[in-house]
């Protein structure tokens, strides 16, 4: 859990995923690279995909999680860079999953 300013901001744009969302930000704290924040976006989710993203940002204060009304993805990926703070912007669906070396190149 590092402190220090991330060189990566990981975008995810959350919406209705809770059946994968799990997968999805485990595959983030994987990552072998640490420098890294992953700002997630819950764009009005009527599922359990808010209440998971808080859990992870519980416990592990590299994944913020910012909640709005459903005003669709565009605008999701939009606040979330608002609020990013690295260097560099990575994308990430909230459906999908990065390998654990990805950012590796990086160090």
């Amino acid at each position: 859990m590092n402190s220090a300013k991330p060189t990566i901001s990981i975008v995810i744009p959350v919406y209705n995923v809770a059946s994968y969302l799990r997968e999805c930000l485990k595959s983030i704290l994987d990552q072998t690279y640490d420098g890294w924040e992953a700002v997630c976006v819950d764009d009005g989710s009527t599922d359990r995909s808010g209440e998971i993203l808080d859990e992870f940002a519980k416990k592990d204060n590299r994944i913020r999680v910012f909640h709005q009304r459903n005003s669709g993805v565009a605008h999701a990926r939009n606040i979330a860079l608002d609020k990013a703070n690295g260097e560099w912007i990575g994308f990430l669906d909230s459906d999908d999953m990065f390998s654990p070396y990805l950012f590796d190149s990086v160090r």
